[in-house]
C-alpha cells in the first residue's frame, strides 16, 4: 500500500506536471529549431512570440466570456485559439517584411540576424506588457480537473490522491496533434519537402526551383502557429505573465540544443529532458521518501536539491554542459 501511495505521489508531482511543462517546452523547441534550421539564426525573439499570442487569447477569452460564450468543459481559449493563431501569424509576416527581409537581402551573418531579432525581442516584450500589463492574468474556465484528489481517494482507498487538472490533459493531446501534423506536413506534403531540401542545401534548392521567400514565409506561419499553441497551453496550465515567457526562453533554447537545433525530433526530446530535469531536481522528495524508507529514517528536510526558485538554472546547468561535450545534441543537429 504505501508503494501504492508513494507512486502517486511521483505521479502527482513529479510525472504528469513533467510530461505537460515537457509538451510546451517541446512545442517552443520545434519552433526555434525550425527557424534555425531554415532560416539559419537563434531567434530570440521565440519567447516573446509565444506571449503575443497568448495574449491575443487571453483579450478574446474575454470577449467570448462577456458575450456568454464558452466551451462546455472545456476551457474557451481552445475556441478563440485559432484566431490568436491568424494574429500572430499576421505580426510575424509583418515583423519579417519589415526587419528581417532587409537583412536576408544583404546576406547577413547570422550573429546580426541574432541581435536583430533580440531587438525585436525587446520590442514585442513592451508591446505585451502595455496593453496586457504586467502581472498575472487568469484566463482558463470550464472545469479545472479530470481527476480530482479527493474523488480519486474515494475510489482508490489510497491515503494519496492523484489530480490531473483539464489543462494538462489538454496540453498532452494538443502536443501530440500538432506534433503529428508538422511531421506529416514535413514528410509527406510538397511544401514540407521543399523546405527540408532548402534547409539541407539552399544553393541546390534554388538550383531546383524553389522559390526560397514562400519557403521563408511557410516557415514563419508554422512557427507561429507552434509559439502561438504553446504560450497559449502553458497560460491555461500556469497563468499568463509576459516576462515569464521572456524566461522561458532559456529552457526553450537549452531544449532545442539538448536534441539538436536544427532536428525536429531532437527539439521534442530536449523538452522532455530539460523539463524531467527541472522537476525531478526542484522537488521535494520528503513525502515519497516517507512512504518507500520505514520510519526511523523518514527525513526530517525537505530533501530538495534545489529550491524552485533556481529552476531555470537547471536548464541553463544541462545546456552548458551539451555545449562542452556533445555541441550537436543528442539527435545530432547543426553544431552550434
Amino acid at each position: 500500500m504505501d508503494l501504492l501511495n508513494a507512486v502517486v505521489a511521483l505521479s502527482n508531482f513529479v510525472l504528469i506536471p513533467a510530461i505537460a511543462y515537457g509538451s510546451q517546452l517541446a512545442l517552443g523547441a520545434l519552433g526555434v529549431t525550425l527557424i534555425y534550421g531554415i532560416l539559419r539564426f537563434s531567434n530570440f525573439a521565440h519567447g516573446d512570440t509565444m506571449a503575443f499570442g497568448a495574449m491575443i487569447a487571453v483579450l478574446l477569452t474575454w470577449w467570448f466570456q462577456a458575450m456568454g460564450i464558452g466551451f462546455g468543459p472545456l476551457p474557451t481559449a481552445l475556441l478563440t485559439l485559432p484566431l490568436a493563431i491568424m494574429g500572430c501569424m499576421a505580426l510575424v509576416l509583418v515583423t519579417d517584411r519589415l526587419v528581417y527581409r532587409f537583412y536576408r537581402a544583404q546576406k547577413a551573418k547570422p550573429v546580426i540576424l541574432v541581435i536583430v531579432s533580440m531587438g525585436v525581442m525587446f520590442i514585442l516584450n513592451g508591446l505585451v506588457r502595455f496593453i496586457i500589463g504586467p502581472g498575472d492574468q487568469r484566463f482558463a474556465d470550464g472545469e479545472r480537473f479530470i481527476i480530482s484528489a479527493r474523488d480519486f481517494k474515494t475510489w482508490s482507498g489510497l491515503d494519496e490522491g492523484l489530480a490531473i487538472k483539464t489543462s494538462q490533459g489538454i496540453t498532452v493531446v494538443v502536443a501530440v496533434i500538432c506534433v503529428a501534423l508538422l511531421f506529416w506536413f514535413l514528410g509527406k506534403t510538397r511544401t514540407g519537402k521543399s523546405m527540408r531540401a532548402y534547409s539541407d542545401n539552399e544553393d541546390l534548392a534554388l538550383l531546383s526551383g524553389i522559390n526560397p521567400e514562400r519557403v521563408v514565409m511557410i516557415t514563419w506561419l508554422i512557427v507561429a502557429a507552434l509559439a502561438t499553441t504553446a504560450g497559449v497551453l502553458y497560460g491555461l496550465d500556469k497563468s499568463f505573465k509576459p516576462f515569464v515567457y521572456f524566461q522561458l526562453l532559456l529552457p526553450i533554447f537549452a531544449s532545442a540544443i539538448v536534441g539538436g537545433l536544427g532536428s525536429p525530433l531532437g527539439a521534442i526530446a530536449g523538452g522532455f529532458v530539460i523539463a524531467f530535469s527541472e522537476v525531478t531536481i526542484t522537488y521535494a522528495w520528503k513525502k515519497v521518501l516517507g512512504y518507500l524508507v520505514p520510519e526511523s529514517l523518514e527525513p526530517d528536510g525537505l530533501v530538495q536539491l534545489l529550491s524552485t526558485d533556481y529552476k531555470f538554472a537547471v536548464s541553463f546547468v544541462i545546456l552548458l554542459i551539451v555545449l562542452l561535450f556533445k555541441p550537436t545534441g543528442l539527435f545530432r543537429g547543426k553544431a552550434v
